[in-house]
């Protein structure tokens, strides 16, 4: 097994402005989060918020801490949250089983000792997208089903944005600290995302995007709404979004994403939004 993490550092607004596409792409765009048999992780200093993704093919995969954190377990003083994006697989916390499909979700409270990650077939791998970021409390670990799950139906087809927002972990779905984590399905001929966008500035936000087809991409658009600045990302390529930043996207076809928010404010509809005219 092997366990990887980077360290993203974090950034102001006058700085990226500046930034030409290497750098934007150096220091918002995570390129790899799945490796057979390993567990890969980005830690990014907005909100000390980590990322990752495990794939157990092979052999379980435990979630082990890091140098980065300087703790004892990875959730000793972190809350978690895992969603299965690819076939079936099992999430075990501390000895108790947990079976997800896709769009199944657990979250993990802190002080949760063990984490372990594995497949239900090792010839079709369960892949994991998790977020993780510091709790000052500790929840109980709860699985969030499809009954759990809240939708609600976005934008139009004349505006080539209609979208199945789910939301899975949010405060009034489950306990939680700071952590929010929901998948947005963007419905065949639509390709924006969050549009018109917006930002907000008492947290921060990381898109995962996914179910991209082969030879197609998402341009996601950043910066402030003044200065925007875009980055053309792959599938299963994630993205930070500072507190400053717009985020929204366009795709050469339909895709899915996952958003990771973590902050001081736990209202999803907290934010100020800008029409795509105001925008440059």
């Amino acid at each position: 097994m092997k366990t990887q993490i980077e360290e993203r550092w974090g950034t102001h607004p006058n700085d990226v402005k500046k930034y030409d596409t290497e750098q934007l792409r150096k220091e918002f765009l995570v390129e790899k989060l799945f490796e057979a048999d390993s567990v890969l992780m980005t830690y990014t200093h907005n909100d000390r918020l980590i990322i990752g993704g495990a794939l157990p093919v092979k052999e379980a995969l435990k979630l082990e801490t890091v140098e980065l954190i300087r703790s004892k377990y990875f959730c000793e003083r972190r809350e978690l949250g895992i969603i299965c994006i690819e076939s079936e697989g099992l999430v075990v916390v501390d000895g108790i089983e947990y079976e997800l499909a896709f769009k199944d979700a657990v979250y993990v409270g802190r002080g949760s000792k063990e984490v372990t990650f594995k497949s239900k077939d090792p010839s079709k791998p369960a892949k994991f997208y998790f977020a993780s970021s510091p709790a000052h409390k500790a929840h109980p670990t709860t699985q969030i089903t499809s009954q759990m799950r809240r939708t609600r139906e976005l934008g139009e087809k004349k505006t080539s944005n209609e979208r199945t927002l789910n939301q899975i972990i949010l405060s009034e779905i489950v306990p939680c600290c700071q952590l929010q984590m929901g998948m947005t399905e963007l419905k065949e001929g639509s390709v924006w995302n969050t549009m018109p966008p917006h930002t907000h500035s008492r947290r921060m936000e990381a898109y995962f995007y996914f179910k991209i087809p082969e030879n197609q991409a998402v341009c996601h658009f950043m910066g402030e709404p003044q200065q925007t600045r875009h980055i053309f990302m792959l599938n299963e390529q994630a993205v930070i979004s500072p507190s400053w930043s717009i985020h929204s996207a366009a795709g050469t076809n339909n895709y899915t994403f996952i958003w990771a928010m973590c902050g001081e404010n736990l209202d999803y509809d907290d934010m100020d939004t800008f029409t795509a005219d105001k925008l440059k």
